[in-house]
């Protein structure tokens, strides 16, 4: 399956709610799913007045992470197996796992605008890891990992305007950054108390557990 390539407001509202995959620009009063609040489709609004299964519920929670992180179902599988392999609540290693992938840590670090920007920027080769550059999105960063902009890329418009606007963004505190913002230590894994995505992993773990 493709990368989805239309409107992510169209996704916003098959979910029901904000996913900000638009960085800034989702925080605008014309936000798609303010002003149709109701999934997109011919009959959108009469299907959504009907009770939603169990079983609609735990897909449409697993099509939210998954959208939210910008993965694609294969890849999201691949994920999820790993989780299941680890000892500990598979849904917590999920969420750790993903925001351990490279452009996630990126926009953490308030360095991109979006996901969707920073696998942009990390597949350009304007990051590094530990002083190596990496042009791999899904590269999983470990504790113990610097992670920070090519001395080459520090001007580039969008790193730059990216983090103007990032300044009140709360940086995460698993994240330690250092210096003028360009770089960030990885300090410890995340926690599911430090990850702020409005997610319930149970459903998904029921999902793939049916």
């Amino acid at each position: 399956m493709a990368r989805y390539r239309g409107p992510v407001c169209r996704l916003c509202r098959r979910e029901g709610t904000r996913l900000y995959l638009k960085g800034e620009r989702c925080f605008s009063p014309k936000c798609g799913i303010e002003r149709r609040a109701y999934p997109p489709g011919e009959h959108a609004q009469s299907r959504s007045r009907r009770r939603t299964s169990d079983y609609g519920l735990q897909l449409r929670e697993k099509q939210k992470m998954r959208r939210i992180y910008g993965i694609l179902e294969r890849q999201f599988r691949r994920y999820f197996a790993e989780a299941e392999r680890r000892p500990g609540i598979t849904g917590q290693i999920l969420l750790q796992l993903l925001e351990r992938r490279l452009d996630n840590v990126v926009w953490r670090m308030g360095l991109a605008a979006s996901r969707a920007q920073a696998r942009m920027l990390i597949g350009h080769g304007h990051f590094t890891v530990n002083g190596k550059r990496v042009s791999i999105p899904s590269y999983l960063v470990k504790v113990g990992d610097k992670v920070g902009v090519r001395e080459k890329s520090r001007r580039l418009a969008p790193i730059v305007a990216a983090a103007e606007k990032a300044g009140g963004r709360r940086v995460p505190s698993w994240l330690q950054v250092e210096g003028d913002a360009m770089e960030a230590t990885v300090v410890s894994l995340p926690t599911r108390e430090e990850i702020d995505t409005q997610v319930e992993e149970e459903l998904v773990v029921q999902f793939y557990s049916r």
